[in-house]
């Protein structure tokens, strides 16, 4: 049985493990990775520890934004959304705090200089 509209908005409140599928960049393939995402004042963010190379994941989604949300856990849904590369030191100044808040992390300045960091909307079931 699909989930609900408001199963699947509990779920988005607060961020946990996922998996996401990226289309490879080369290959043109599905790429699945598990990943944490975290719901930050309402806004859906993915991040990583920090690393100076950048991920997979992340060129894939600088290529083809498009991704499929794969919900866990008591609510399991497969949500096509796009990514949002958030590369404005500003905005990673803003939202990276509260990731390293939520891993025990104290080094926000290599986060904000190396961690990947996308956000993500969801696309609408109307559209």
């Amino acid at each position: 049985m699909a989930p609900t509209k408001n199963a699947i908005e509990a779920a988005l409140e607060r961020g946990h493990t996922i998996d996401i599928t990226t289309t490879g960049r080369r290959s043109g393939e599905p790429r699945r990775i598990e990943i944490v995402f975290h719901n930050i004042d309402g806004r859906i963010y993915i991040s990583g520890t920090p690393y100076a190379r950048k991920r997979k994941w992340l060129l894939n989604l600088e290529k083809d934004p498009h991704l499929t949300f794969h919900l866990k856990g008591g609510t399991r849904a497969d949500l096509p959304a796009k990514a949002r590369v958030v590369d404005d030191d500003t905005e990673r100044r803003a939202i990276l705090p509260h990731v390293a808040r939520a891993w025990g992390r104290d080094d926000l300045e290599r986060m904000v200089r190396y961690s990947p960091l996308i956000e993500v909307t969801f696309d609408s079931p109307n559209a």
